[in-house]
């Protein structure tokens, strides 16, 4: 038996697998925690202030944030990821299912949607929606961040084949791009059942995304090319992350 996903929503269920958590499971807490740090000093958020995680997942990003005394809420579409984070819930920390699309009923000091959490979605119409939810959820000194790959870096250093072995699973992943996609297929075998799961993310390059917050009415403030705060280049930096009211 084959379990196969190959829906245009494709984040709605391989998200919601323990294989992705699985698979994903190395990732840097340590330059994650850093990458906060430094975005909180420089926007100078208030003692206390008030932060959207968009798109949190299992809440890595919003523990920490929290664990700096800001109030941290964690949404994200997979009701998994929001049924663990919520073991991390305290009076300054909560959790809730949302689809980023669409506004959440508060608004805060910053809105952060990070580690190549945008770009999921076959209709570009959905990004604006998106970019115009953050912008509302924003209140009136509040500002919004977005942290997403840079597409001509990840492009130009993009690793084809690979076998990523996680605990007892060959994760078999293939890479390429096609139809302005960045595309991930990712074929495994667990307890004698074959699994496949597709990723894709839109190529978006920053002259996309200055088009975006044109329509969408939102102003562009800085540009960075790193969790250190580095200055963006479009060849060589590893990501695009944009500062935004």
């Amino acid at each position: 038996m084959t379990t196969d996903n190959k829906t245009d929503n494709w984040f709605a269920s391989w998200f919601d697998t323990k294989y992705y958590h699985l698979l994903y499971k190395d990732r840097d807490d340590k330059e994650a925690e850093l990458f906060m740090k430094h975005l909180t000093n420089y926007l100078n958020l208030p003692e206390n202030g008030t932060i959207l995680d968009l798109a949190c997942g299992k809440g890595r990003h919003a523990v920490y944030l929290n664990s700096l005394e800001y109030s941290v809420t964690g949404v994200d579409l997979s009701k998994n990821s929001i049924a663990y984070a919520t073991q991390f819930q305290n009076d300054t920390l909560k959790f809730d299912v949302h689809d980023m699309r669409t506004i959440y009923p508060e608004q805060f000091d910053a809105v952060f949607n990070l580690f190549t959490s945008f770009g999921y979605f076959e209709d570009e119409n959905d990004n604006i929606k998106t970019l115009q939810a953050i912008q509302a959820s924003l209140n009136e000194t509040g500002f919004g961040v977005i942290d997403f790959m840079n597409v001509d870096f990840i492009i130009d250093n993009l690793v084809v084949e690979e076998v990523k072995t996680v605990e007892h699973i060959d994760f078999h992943i293939k890479r390429y791009v096609k139809n302005n996609f960045i595309h991930k297929e990712i074929r495994f075998t667990d307890n004698s059942e074959e699994f496949f799961f597709t990723e894709k993310v839109q190529s978006i390059r920053l002259a996309d995304f200055e088009q975006y917050f044109n329509q969408a009415g939102i102003t562009l403030l800085d540009i960075f090319g790193d969790y250190k705060l580095n200055k963006f280049h479009s060849k060589t930096s590893k990501r695009l992350i944009l500062l935004f009211k």
